[in-house]
């Protein structure tokens, strides 16, 4: 199997999440947003391995060949994808190319991680898998919502004409462990603000809503989906449909740290979405899947992963070890 992407928050966790299965899996990956530090361990296995490789290129031809490919290549968070849009949206067209085409030359399965961001800043809620979204088509979130939208088109399509089994899951907001500290996104920087002492930001007034699934749910319902028969080819949701506002995560990161921090208000950003909800009937009735990770219990495993990596940087793994 591989995982393009495998190095990243959440393609970490399907790679370990697959090896515990059995599976031969391989990390392709250039590390532009992906890091080493969330797959070194799994390297000790002789079932893994990690290809160092940019999407926008064909896949190498001495790699094995594949049964499954998940793709999970592409920065997936603002401050990463607008950093150089144009490569962000060749990522998500370019990239989801060449997925396909290994796929069909393996005669392999594809998942294509799509995103909730498809729908932009819906009007009607919570958002069903029917719904056509209402996206800025050159905002600045652009590259990555459009993007997204074309490599779901582009799945669609191949997998129409060439016979390949395709598999398309719109990932609703996801938080836990080995997400990177400064990524700009809600959890994160609270996190991080919050263990640090700083001021938590909160962009707008605060009522503006996600729904938090924790990692381990988004990657059983990953894998319940590319398990799915080939009929069900259509966008999923997987998120969670439990909607929180901002400002709740917000006070609920600081009861679960401790932090004396204070919230702090800065203006919305262009094309920020009021609120986001899945509708997941889809996954419960297709898939048997619904999140069971509570928000409290997914954010005590977050911190106190973000704990233990700051003690990592500050004192070394021998200091983490000794603190347990």
């Amino acid at each position: 199997m591989a995982v393009t992407g495998g190095a990243g928050f959440i393609g970490s966790h399907l790679c370990e999440t697959l090896l515990a299965s059995g599976a031969r899996v391989v990390c392709i990956d250039n590390f532009q947003t992906g890091s080493r530090d969330n797959v070194d361990r799994l390297i000790e296995s002789p079932n893994f391995s990690v290809v160092y490789h940019d999407i926008l290129e064909p896949f190498p031809n001495d790699l094995p060949k594949f049964d499954e490919i998940f793709n999970f290549a592409c920065p997936a968070s603002p401050v990463h994808y607008q950093a150089d849009r144009v490569r962000t949206a060749l990522v998500c067209a370019v990239g989801a190319r060449n997925v396909l085409e290994r796929a069909a030359r393996d005669g392999a399965r594809a998942l294509q991680a799509s995103t909730s961001e498809v729908y932009g800043d819906p009007d009607i809620h919570p958002q069903p898998e029917s719904y056509r979204g209402h996206v800025n088509p050159i905002g600045p979130r652009a590259c990555y919502d459009e993007g997204k939208r074309f490599a779901e088109s582009l799945f669609t399509d191949f997998g129409a004409q060439s016979g390949v089994t395709v598999k398309i899951v719109r990932i609703f907001n996801t938080y836990g462990p080995r997400m990177q500290p400064h990524d700009g996104r809600v959890i994160s920087n609270f996190v991080v603000q919050a263990l640090a002492g700083e001021d938590l930001t909160l962009y707008g007034d605060g009522s503006q809503t996600r729904s938090f699934c924790y990692v381990d749910d988004l990657v059983d319902g990953c894998l319940r989906l590319m398990a799915s028969p080939s009929d069900l080819s259509q966008p999923v949701n997987l998120g969670n449909p439990v909607e929180t506002t901002v400002a709740e995560v917000a006070e609920l990161i600081l009861e679960l740290t401790g932090s004396r921090s204070r919230i702090v208000r800065r203006p919305l950003p262009v094309d920020d979405p009021r609120r986001r909800k899945p509708d997941i009937t889809l996954a419960e009735t297709r898939l048997g899947w619904r999140p069971q990770v509570p928000l409290r219990e997914g954010l005590e495993r977050t911190i106190a992963h973000a704990v233990r990596r700051e003690h990592r940087a500050s004192f070394g793994d021998a200091a983490v070890a000794a603190h347990g």
